[in-house]
């Protein structure tokens, strides 16, 4: 765990616009992004993680898996990878997993294909993000998404809208920007939103957050 820390922590301070906070997802936060994970389905289910980080929701997301599970996590940041890689050699929860896991160093918007997964996990900072870079990994997560599968993202709602309210125009405008992105993505989907204000004074903030899912209607 201290060892998750230290790497989550080095990372934000050297790439703070693309890790986006200091420390991993807490064990709340982690249980509601895989919580899909956790509900009956089809069998054999293709699962991907975007952003897994350090491992946090990772773990959670294998601890809930079927046996017949299979688990892509597409992870940008080199010391990201390198730890997740250790933890599938080291780690006894992560090794049940690691014959049906891979792990894919590169961006999400670079993965080919069309409705290859049944369940997609973000755990990406979009709040850091120009709106049209917010936009694009929404079209492809979305694009990525079987019809009838579920995406599983969460946002620092108040975070964003006190950043809005101190923050310079350019950077209200692109705040907004990603505000509107997100909720293009929302409009005419079926989706459930969840509170978690706790989640977020565990770490340190003093915000709520909001965990979204999203069902790709078929």
């Amino acid at each position: 765990m201290w060892q998750d820390l230290r790497i989550f922590f080095g990372e934000f301070c050297r790439r703070h616009y693309t890790t986006g906070a200091i420390v991993p997802s807490g064990r709340f936060l982690a249980a509601a992004l895989a919580r899909y994970v956790a509900q009956p389905g089809c069998e054999g289910r293709r699962i991907l993680e975007v952003g897994p980080g350090t491992g946090a929701v990772t773990r959670r997301i294998i601890s809930v898996m079927r046996p017949d599970d299979h688990l892509d996590l597409v992870e940008l940041n080199e010391r990201f990878v390198a730890r997740l890689q250790a933890l599938f050699q080291t780690d006894a929860v992560f090794r049940r997993a690691a014959e049906r896991s891979r792990i894919l160093h590169c961006p999400v918007e670079t993965l080919p294909g069309q409705g290859e997964y049944d369940l997609i996990v973000s755990g990406l900072p979009l709040n850091n993000f120009p709106p049209e870079t917010v936009e694009n990994i929404l079209c492809v997560m979305s694009r990525l998404l079987k019809p009838g599968g579920t995406l599983s993202f969460f946002q620092y709602i108040a975070l964003r809208a006190m950043r809005m309210a101190v923050s310079r125009q350019a950077q209200r405008r692109r705040l907004r920007g990603v505000r509107t992105a997100i909720q293009k993505l929302l409009d005419g989907k079926r989706y459930a939103a969840i509170g978690f204000g706790s989640t977020y004074r565990r770490h340190g903030f003093t915000t709520c957050g909001c965990q979204k899912s999203i069902c790709n209607d078929p």
